[in-house]
């Protein structure tokens, strides 16, 4: 076994990426093998670390490499854009920069320099390309209203949100809305967002069933591709078929490893107190 490969260790049923250097953290790693046929691939990411970016990106070019075709579903790309996709793959095929521009979100947010190699990627391999979110409007507004009036009744039971929410579920999300606000929301805020974010959950495993018989992987942050919490839950008798990778900084390593069936950890990122500036607004 090489060097590369002792820096994988399996704890809790999850294989974990430690190492730190270029050359260990783009050896294959041991769950890339699953990485083919019709598996259900759900790599997440910490939107602004480019190191795990750049590994995540590299995980998939060698399965590109090696034959897999999956369609790719991305939850920076919002549904009600999807036509956008494919009119801008016919206008000028190959060119992600003139796909970003004509099918992403006014003011997304999103740092899409990340995000072009994949889409190169699949333009390249002529891969479908998925918007997998919820447009926002939808998002705010499932915040105050139920799952039927904004999407109707038909794309709620579609979606599988037509029953009520396991109370465990929902216990365990609103914890992690709170905790990812650093405690400044009102308690009367969480079941509304914890409504939106299984919204969103729901959306994305629609797009990944869609394409279950060629493979797919959704590229999305950690908590959407958590297997407790986000989309593995919603893909009900495909759950099976998903591969749920984290992809985390270091001194996060006490995630717990059920969450994820592989975590790759990367160098964090250094940034500002992000609770300070939530306490400021």
């Amino acid at each position: 076994m090489n060097r590369a490969r002792r820096r994988w260790l399996q704890a809790g049923g999850a294989w974990w990426l430690l190492g730190g250097c270029a050359g260990i953290a783009d050896a294959p790693a041991a769950w890339e093998a699953r990485l083919t046929g019709d598996t259900l691939a759900l790599l997440g990411e910490v939107h602004d670390n480019a190191e795990a970016h750049r590994r995540r990106t590299a995980s998939l070019r060698r399965a590109l490499a090696a034959g897999w075709r999956p369609a790719l579903v991305m939850e920076q790309l919002d549904a009600d854009r999807q036509a956008d996709i494919e009119r801008s793959r016919r206008e000028r095929p190959g060119d992600a920069a003139y796909l970003v521009a004509q099918s992403s979100a006014p003011r997304s947010g999103w740092d899409w320099p990340l995000y072009t190699p994949l889409i190169e990627m699949a333009l390249a391999h002529d891969l479908p390309l998925v918007a997998g979110n919820l447009p926002r409007a939808d998002v705010m507004r499932l915040v105050r209203e139920p799952f039927d009036a904004v999407l109707g009744a038909e794309r709620t039971a579609r979606l599988g949100l037509d029953v009520p929410m396991d109370a465990s579920w929902q216990a365990a999300q609103e914890r992690e809305i709170d905790a990812g606000h650093c405690g400044t929301l009102p308690a009367s805020l969480w079941p509304g967002m914890a409504r939106a974010q299984a919204a969103r959950d729901a959306q994305m495993a629609d797009a990944l069933r869609r394409y279950a018989s060629r493979g797919a992987v959704l590229l999305a942050g950690n908590g959407h591709v958590r297997r407790d919490l986000g989309v593995p839950r919603w893909l009900g008798a495909l759950a099976g078929k998903a591969l749920a990778v984290g992809y985390v900084e270091s001194g996060n390593e006490a995630m717990i490893p059920s969450q994820y069936d592989a975590v790759v950890v990367s160098p964090a990122v250094s940034r500002g107190d992000p609770c300070e500036a939530l306490r400021r607004r």
